[in-house]
């Protein structure tokens, strides 16, 4: 495992990474759950990704039951929380002050843990003045419950907005990103943002490096029982099928083969080939797919710029 500073700061941050998103709760129980985090920080990944939003609060209270199980110091561990939708009532969502603050303080109970590293804005707010969000995420870094703020899906132009009202009230701006980053979805991180990187330093926790299983294959044939486009409010993933590039899938396929690596591999190893990506979120419905996909950077020789070249080919 190499690690990789996040955006302009210190922070070492594992190459890959493992989240929660749709697998804890829905898919993942306690005991394969604690497998997998077991595994990938025995192996050498040191950041875990959750939200509020994910198995509404469920997905934390499991983690944090593992991190308590587990009991790693703390000093040796990075664990993120993000913020926009807690709940139905208007005081639950969004990023105000007060839904940041209830959040935050939510988010540390289900965890069990005394600070965040990394706490992000799950979504723009239309309805909330972003300097309101830039001075609660400041308020948050000063009453020491997080230490590192970021964004999910802003925009570059919400995202300059956030550093142009952080630098006028000598506040932090947003440290990293959290974009959807794959090879067939690709141009916002390459294109949008793309001046953000060198003027603010931005870092990027990308997720969804295998298009959410499109890129492994596993749905060329329709979508298996147990898949996530299956799991209960998550069906809109299905609607990704309509509007797949499968010449790109089978091309992915194709050279993976010939190089001897999975596509996933294949697919992860592409993204850690962009200097801009901090680290890639892995996640995984069982132990054996998190295997394969850790040990996408034991075969990081085989893909070179010429097989980005393949690979990028329209």
């Amino acid at each position: 495992m190499e690690y990789r500073n996040l955006g302009k700061s210190g922070l070492k941050v594992s190459e890959l990474s493992f989240g929660s998103w749709v697998t804890f709760v829905n898919q993942l129980g306690l005991k394969t759950a604690t497998n997998c985090m077991s595994y990938a920080y025995e192996h050498g990944v040191n950041f875990f990704d959750n939200a509020e939003a994910y198995a509404s609060g469920k997905s934390e209270i499991l983690m944090g039951k593992i991190l308590k199980k587990l009991n790693w110091t703390r000093d040796t561990y990075i664990v993120s929380s993000k913020a926009f939708w807690g709940g139905q009532l208007p005081t639950q969502k969004g990023l105000s002050k007060k839904h940041l603050h209830d959040a935050c303080n939510a988010a540390l109970k289900r965890l069990q843990v005394e600070y965040l590293d990394l706490y992000f804005c799950h979504r723009p707010d239309p309805e909330t003045p972003i300097i309101e969000t830039v001075y609660a995420m400041n308020d948050l870094i000063y009453q020491g419950k997080i230490l590192y703020w970021g964004t999910s899906e802003w925009s570059a132009k919400e995202i300059k907005k956030a550093h142009d009202e952080a630098e006028k009230n000598n506040l932090r701006g947003p440290l990293m990103e959290q974009p959807q980053y794959n090879i067939l979805h690709r141009d916002r991180f390459e294109k949008e943002y793309k001046p953000l990187y060198k003027k603010y330093g931005l870092g990027t926790t990308i997720w969804s490096p295998l298009a959410s299983g499109l890129l492994t294959g596993k749905y060329d044939k329709g979508i298996p029982k147990k898949s996530r486009f299956t799991v209960k409010g998550y069906e809109w993933l299905g609607e990704s099928l309509n509007s797949v590039d499968l010449k790109k899938i089978r091309n992915v396929q194709k050279i993976a083969t010939s190089l001897g690596i999975t596509p996933s591999q294949l697919s992860i190893l592409w993204c850690l080939k962009n200097e801009n990506v901090s680290t890639v979120i892995l996640g995984a419905s069982n132990l054996k797919q998190l295997k394969e996909n850790l040990d996408s950077i034991n075969h990081r020789e085989l893909v070179d710029n010429k097989i980005i070249s393949k690979i990028n080919k329209k």
